[in-house]
């Protein structure tokens, strides 16, 4: 039985007098991981990390198959824009569908149709008709789906753990994210070294599988939204749009998501070329490099879970941001493998940073009836994902991957600072700039 204090009751043996018999046992439970008092959350945060994790190993075997296919940093560069494409063309869409359908029943769909997707490019991968341009259809199909269930899935650990619970639930479904990042590169890497990029695909595939099932055990009331559902789909759209624009912290918040999803996040497009070419390892030590923003990312979002309290979010937002950016450009001077892990190790530190408060003050600050459509304009934000992939694509052709990551290193800090010195209210108390 779940109670609403720091303990868990787990059965544990009574050996008094008599009969054994097993009794509950209260027993203390770190206040970082209150959230998995829920017994939901408890199956949504399993289910979540395999989907992240079968995601990040996707990404890392496609663009290695590219990579040997063409040898060509634009052609490696379009996986990214691939599979981020639909977040920018369909986030808003996922943001609606978050406010009307059933959240439960989305995320079963579209977890269902990646897996069908993988189990296609697994079977095509065991064929010699396989090209490197099968890639980016694969990764378009799940980066649709991860668009169009992404604000359903965070919107269901509001419905979960409400207003009070919600920024621990982000910070531990983070930890769950950045875990997955560090070992999904990682173990794909592992697996092209030893038993090939095919066979890696067919563990993609058992990881979504593991995700449909722990979904299909949750059970959450759908929360209905009759007057909602009567709005015509394009107008809900334009109506969350002027929503977040007229909200002064949400506007600033989403302006630092272009800057950190154009310019920062699709350097890992770029990474093993930089692996290859720069700090001359293989696949295995490149997933390794993949990887170890992951670390970083887990030891902040541990730290955000562990505090009680939060009053200055966008303070910790901006700072993470910058010191992501701070790392991009020390990443592109570095050429020694050991001083580059620990560089990304940092940069996902700051990664936490951004991430956690995003998620969460788009909760907080958003009223009810508008945080599916508040998240939606986030996911449109980090839909600028694959124009930066596009752009290190190109920039990487012509100045080379270390300079093309030094310059979106420097214009990207440059954007942060200017926000934050324009918008104040992302830096102050989060009870000021609480929705009207």
């Amino acid at each position: 039985m779940i109670g609403s204090d720091s303990y868990l009751a787990v059965a544990a043996p009574n050996f008094a007098v008599g009969a054994p018999y097993l009794r509950a046992k209260r027993v203390p439970v770190p206040n970082t991981f209150r959230a998995f008092h829920n017994h939901n959350y408890r199956i949504l945060w399993p289910a979540s990390f395999a989907a992240y994790a079968s995601r990040w190993m996707q990404m890392t075997l496609l663009v290695w198959f590219v990579l040997e296919r063409t040898d060509s940093a634009w052609l490696v560069a379009l996986v990214g824009f691939f599979g981020m494409a639909p977040m920018f063309l369909l986030g808003m869409v996922g943001g609606v569908l978050a406010d009307r359908a059933d959240r439960r029943q989305l995320l079963i769909i579209t977890q269902s149709v990646s897996f069908l997707s993988v189990l296609a490019m697994a079977a095509l991968l065991q064929t010699d008709i396989v090209r490197y341009w099968h890639a980016y259809p694969s990764v378009m199909i799940v980066g649709t789906a991860w668009a169009l269930d992404m604000p359903s899935r965070r919107s269901l650990i509001h419905d979960m753990l409400g207003r009070d619970g919600v920024t621990n639930a982000v910070a531990l479904d983070s930890v769950g994210m950045s875990s997955s990042l560090m070992l999904g590169p990682a173990l794909a890497g592992a697996m092209i070294t030893v038993i090939g990029v095919s066979y890696g695909y067919i563990a993609v595939a058992a990881l979504y599988l593991i995700s449909l099932t722990l979904l299909s055990r949750l059970r959450v009331e759908p929360v209905r939204r009759d007057s909602v559902a009567r709005v015509r789909l394009f107008q809900e759209l334009s109506i969350g749009l002027r929503y977040v624009a007229s909200h002064p912290l949400l506007r600033a918040m989403v302006l630092i998501t272009v800057a950190m999803n154009l310019l920062s996040f699709p350097y890992a497009n770029i990474v093993p070329v930089i692996a290859r070419d720069v700090l001359g390892v293989g696949p295995g030590l490149m997933g390794i490099l993949l990887a170890a923003p992951g670390l970083g990312s887990v030891i902040g979002a541990v730290i955000v879970a562990s505090t009680t309290t939060i009053a200055r979010p966008g303070r910790i937002f901006v700072a993470g941001s910058l010191l992501t950016f701070v790392g991009l450009a020390l990443f592109s001077v570095s050429d020694w493998y050991g001083l580059s892990l620990a560089i990304l190790a940092m940069m996902g530190l700051g990664a936490a940073g951004f991430g956690t408060m995003q998620a969460s003050m788009t909760m907080l600050v958003a009223h009810e009836d508008m945080r599916g459509k508040a998240l939606g304009v986030v996911s449109l934000a980090i839909g600028a994902g694959p124009f930066g992939a596009l752009l290190i694509g190109g920039t990487a052709s012509l100045l080379g991957p270390s300079l093309a990551l030094a310059v979106n290193a420097a214009i990207g800090a440059s954007c942060v600072l200017l926000v934050a010195l324009l918008m104040p209210p992302l830096m102050r108390p989060i009870r000021e700039v609480t929705s009207r």
